[in-house]
Order: structure tokens, then C-alpha cells, then sequence
């Protein structure tokens, strides 16, 4: 259980959540773990079985105050919201946003800049581990291409020219990704990224990954009430959850990308863990993705230090504190959007 920026967030299956006079009680196997006062939550965000008694969440709908259902994946289920949900408020700030033009540039700045020092941090860290001189160099080389890219967005103000650097990053980034796998290359080897097919073993692993990234990061709009489809970044299409890919960005290098590495560099999966199709396509195999599902599952209840917050996140949650940080910038509690940014 975890108390963030005013959300609780029960993980704790079977855990009974109940109101005892104006103070929240959370009982598992009828012992007491947490006990928070009501006034001091905004919202109950539950992951997999939990229960809730009536008065608690007749409480939360007099309130106003949101009660999230995620299964234990952290796929979105349910949302209640009393009859004076703010949700149509932060969605009329969050389409205001989209109309000002300094506002989305400042929000994709900010998201584009965060994904690219992640993505150099990964770089610097695959330098240091490695024993090969040269692929160190190449992999410094690389890193510091994306601090000169970073060190330009803040005078980028057209949203095109964003879109250009965050290309550019991508492609210093995976032009030395190779270097950063340390074990059987000649089944992992990796050249250029390839999504619509992979055309690799560690492109098809990274595009599953990115899939249940942006899985979770839909569940997180979904929770905070935010449109998913009405993204700062990415370009609007019909049925393209823009917002959940521009959440994504910042966190694919940390959490997925360092995931895949740890996959493959460890021994987790080996080549018979993927199929090749006809035409080139490569994807991960029945086992190969159950492998995957139980790392990544894994992967999201470690601890990474948070700086805005100052305290240490399960990595599951990251996704949910980013788009309530979002949140807060459109309703103007924050002056800017804090994207994440890994230690």
C-alpha cells in the first residue's frame, strides 16, 4: 500500500478497506495495516481483489472523491465518480492545453526531454558495465549526441522541430543499442529498430514490451480521468490513444528498455523463445511471452527513487503518479509538467 500525491493505492489482495468514522481503514486478514484520515485522499486506486464496504464508497461519491478498480496486471476496469466529479473539468483544461500553443509545446518539451535522458542514462550505464573499450567509446559517443539534443529543446518552439530531435535521440540511441547486449549476439544481434514487423529477436521483445507499457499507461489515464486520445505530442488520430503513447516516452528506456536487456543479458530468454514467420517477421514465442509478462510483472514492484516526490515508487506505479503530476499541471497546481527521470 502506498500513499502518493493523495492517492492511496492498494496492491495487497483481499485487503478490506472500510470507513471508520471519518478515517479510512485498511484490514488484511483482519489485522490493521494502514489507517489514513479520509479528508487527506483524493482518490483509491485498487489493483486486483479488493474489497470495499458501502459506507466507504457512498462516502467517496458524496465527496467527490474517484475510486479506481485495475485488475491485477494493472489493466483499467472501473472508475466511480459522484455526481460532482471534477473529471469534466480537468478534461475541458486538458483540451484548453491543447488549443494554447506555448502550453503543448512546454508539456511535449518536457516529455521529449525526459525520454531522452533516460534513454542517455541507459547509454552511460551500458558504459560503465561494459569491459570493451570501444563499444564504451561508442556508447559515450552516443550518450553525449543526445546531452547536446536535450540541451537544445528549450529554445525549440515549434512542435515539428521537437518531433525532429526526439527522431534524432531515437536514432543515435539505437544505432549503439547492439552494444549493450552482452550475451549470444549471434542470435540477439541488433541493428536499426524495426516495429510493423520486428524483424529481430530483440525488436519483437521491445515492441511486446512497449505494448504492455502502454497498456498500463491507458490504465493510468484512465484512473486519473484524463482523455486518452487527446495527446500533446503525438499527432491526434481517430482511435490513436495519443496521451498514453506521449506517457509512455519518458518511460521506456527505464522500464522497458533496461527490462529487455536484463532479459536477454541474464539468460531469461534464449532464441527458442521466439517464432520466425514467413516474410521476416520475428515474435516472441507462447513461452517467451510468459517469461516476459512474469519479469515485467516483477520489474513493476521494485523501488526507483522518485525526485519529484523524494521517496522511493514501485515501478508499477510510475505511470499512475506521472499522469496525476499531468493532472495537477492542467489544473495548474504545477507550473510545469515533471517528466520522470531515472537515477
Amino acid at each position: 500500500m502506498h500513499q502518493l500525491l493523495n492517492t492511496l493505492y492498494v496492491q495487497t489482495d483481499r485487503a478490506y478497506l472500510h470507513l471508520d468514522h471519518d478515517t479510512l481503514r485498511v484490514e488484511v486478514e483482519r489485522e490493521t495495516r494502514l489507517q489514513a484520515p479520509l479528508l487527506q485522499l483524493s482518490a483509491i486506486v485498487c489493483f486486483g481483489d479488493i474489497l470495499l464496504s458501502p459506507a466507504l464508497l457512498h462516502r467517496c461519491a458524496d465527496d467527490g472523491r474517484a475510486v479506481v478498480w485495475l485488475d491485477r496486471n494493472g489493466r483499467f476496469k472501473a472508475r466511480l465518480e459522484g455526481p460532482s466529479s471534477g473529471n469534466v473539468l480537468l478534461r475541458r483544461a486538458q483540451h484548453l492545453a491543447l488549443s494554447d500553443p506555448w502550453r503543448r509545446q512546454d508539456i511535449a518539451r518536457n516529455l521529449v526531454a525526459g525520454k531522452i535522458r533516460n534513454a542517455r542514462h541507459v547509454l552511460l550505464r551500458g558504459a560503465r558495465d561494459t569491459s570493451d573499450g570501444d563499444e564504451a567509446l561508442f556508447l559515450r559517443d552516443a550518450a553525449e549526441r543526445l546531452r547536446v539534443i536535450v540541451e537544445r529543446l528549450p529554445d525549440r518552439d515549434d512542435l515539428d522541430l521537437m518531433r525532429g530531435d526526439e527522431g534524432e535521440a531515437a536514432r543515435s540511441y539505437f544505432d549503439v543499442f547492439g552494444c549493450l547486449v552482452r550475451t549470444d549476439r549471434e542470435a540477439f544481434g541488433f541493428v536499426l529498430r524495426s516495429r510493423r514487423p520486428p524483424r529481430d529477436r530483440i525488436n519483437a521483445l521491445l515492441s511486446f514490451l512497449y505494448t504492455l507499457l502502454r497498456a498500463d499507461c491507458l490504465a493510468a489515464l484512465e484512473g486519473v480521468g484524463l482523455d486518452a486520445q487527446v495527446g500533446f505530442f503525438h499527432a491526434l488520430r481517430p482511435g490513436r490513444p495519443a496521451l498514453a503513447l506521449d506517457l509512455m516516452e519518458e518511460l521506456r528506456p527505464a522500464v522497458a528498455d533496461r527490462l529487455a536487456l536484463s532479459l536477454v543479458n541474464l539468460g531469461q530468454l534464449n532464441r527458442d523463445d521466439f517464432e520466425e514467420q514467413p516474410g521476416g517477421a520475428v515474435y516472441l514465442s507462447e513461452s517467451g511471452r510468459r517469461t516476459t509478462i512474469v519479469a515485467y510483472q516483477k520489474r513493476k514492484q521494485e523501488e526507483v527513487e522518485h525526485r519529484v516526490l523524494e521517496r522511493k515508487v514501485p515501478v508499477g506505479l510510475l505511470p499512475h503518479v506521472q499522469a496525476r503530476l499531468l493532472a495537477r499541471h492542467l489544473r495548474n497546481d504545477l507550473a510545469h509538467y515533471p517528466p520522470y527521470l531515472a537515477r
